[in-house]
């Protein structure tokens, strides 16, 4: 199955242990844990090894020994950006240094005070963007479209030992609640952020290429968006070597109304990320649909 079962990698030992060696080791020194961690999800993640070799050799087309490689030093990233995340959150965000491409659009949608949609995905490590909205001296809320299917021990220990985030977060509800927040929430001229590339079994999805193969999404932010009377933006915040972050923004040309096109738009836009950052690639599923044998 394409859709994601709700779960990301990562389990509490492993926060901890990550925790503790930022704590006490710094960040760079906490990374070299991370040889022996990506080390067992390569030796033991079959599923999720699967899908990543099939990302790097049939995507993008490396050779067998590269995707191989890539398979591991994509376990690496990960780890290094979830380090980084627990970092920034603990107060260490001056270890850091960024770099804004865009910034603008998101200054110029905030002055017009009707609020804006950000849509982002699962590259690189758009979780840190509001410290990143901190930085440029953007005042402004942010509120985070999810269903809530994380692991709630994770969540919580991650706010025991870091500073509380400052994003809020509106649940998706099955009585279309949710609905009634954005717009309240656009209203106060804040701003909405949905993930565009991940969708859960039973809920409404299209379709669109991305790398050339087709793929699903769900059709929940793009229905939302196309029709919502505010601009759409694409926001990555992507790692840089030596600790550095670069957060893209790009405006999404498109006509009101049309979920479709959107969704093109956005396709287009995650595909020049991941040809630029193939590494930061974190859906570690059988994302284009491809490895499950189809019932006859």
């Amino acid at each position: 199955m394409s859709q994601w079962d709700g779960k990301s990698k990562g389990t509490l030992l492993g926060y901890k242990i990550f925790v503790f060696c930022i704590k006490k080791l710094g960040i760079k020194a906490a990374y070299s844990v991370l040889v022996f961690v990506a080390f067992y999800y390569f030796l033991f993640q079959r599923k999720s090894n699967q899908a990543t070799y099939y990302y790097f050799r049939q995507r993008h087309k490396y050779s067998v020994v590269k995707s191989l490689l890539w398979v591991y030093k994509s376990y690496f990233t990960f780890g290094q950006t979830i380090i980084d995340k627990t970092a920034i959150s603990a107060g260490l965000r001056n270890k850091f240094t960024y770099e804004f491409d865009g910034v603008e659009l998101l200054q110029k949608l905030l002055a017009e005070k009707k609020g804006g949609v950000l849509i982002s995905a699962h590259v690189g490590n758009f979780e840190i963007a509001e410290h990143f909205f901190g930085e440029i001296d953007l005042e402004c809320q942010i509120n985070l479209v999810t269903t809530d299917r994380e692991h709630s021990v994770i969540k919580e220990y991650l706010e025991s030992v870091t500073k509380k985030s400052s994003i809020k977060f509106i649940v998706v509800k099955d009585d279309l609640s949710h609905i009634f927040e954005i717009n309240n929430a656009l209203a106060n001229n804040e701003l909405i952020c949905f993930t565009g590339d991940r969708y859960f079994e039973g809920t409404k999805s299209m379709s669109e290429t991305l790398l050339g193969q087709s793929a699903n999404f769900p059709a929940g932010p793009f229905l939302i968006a196309s029709r919502l009377k505010v601009p759409v933006v694409f926001v990555y915040v992507m790692k840089e070597p030596n600790l550095h972050y670069h957060l893209y923004a790009r405006m999404a040309e498109v006509k009101q109304r049309d979920e479709q096109g959107l969704l093109k738009a956005y396709t287009s836009s995650v595909e020049s990320m991941l040809k630029k950052y193939p590494l930061q690639w974190f859906n570690y599923f059988d994302f284009w649909n491809v490895l499950t044998p189809k019932n006859k």
